[in-house]
């Protein structure tokens, strides 16, 4: 909560709120850190990474992976087999994302934590 000790001025403030907007923009919707989390461990191809996500369509999968291709996030490589291999992997610029997956991951776990155990403390209803 350390942003919120200190107040900015208003120029900071409209700084601040659009370098938000910017990261909101490039990792936007639902799958992108859930795909670059998933490609942390290495290359994989197209089927290996929509099963790795499970819910997600091919049609949203090929969107969401061109999307982080074209701001630097993934890499495509095509090989030259019979039939074509094609994989996606991370390029060293996703590394810059390591710090906000961890603060998220965490956050993540501590707010399921909390769920829970408000939900524990909850007395149970019971109608008649």
């Amino acid at each position: 909560m350390g942003f919120r000790k200190k107040h900015l001025d208003k120029s900071a403030c409209t700084a601040s709120m659009t370098a938000v907007k910017d990261a909101l923009y490039v990792l936007n919707g639902k799958w992108k850190l859930p795909l670059i989390v998933s490609l942390q461990e290495g290359p994989l191809r197209f089927n290996e990474i929509q099963k790795a996500l499970e819910d997600i369509t091919p049609k949203i999968l090929s969107k969401e992976l061109k999307e982080l291709e074209l701001n630097e996030f993934v890499v495509r490589k095509v090989f030259p087999t019979k039939p074509v291999t094609v994989t996606y992997e991370l390029t060293p610029y996703s590394e810059t994302l390591d710090d906000v997956i961890t603060e998220l991951r965490n956050w993540g776990l501590q707010h399921r934590e909390r769920l829970v155990a408000s939900r524990r403390s909850e007395p149970l209803v019971v109608e008649s």
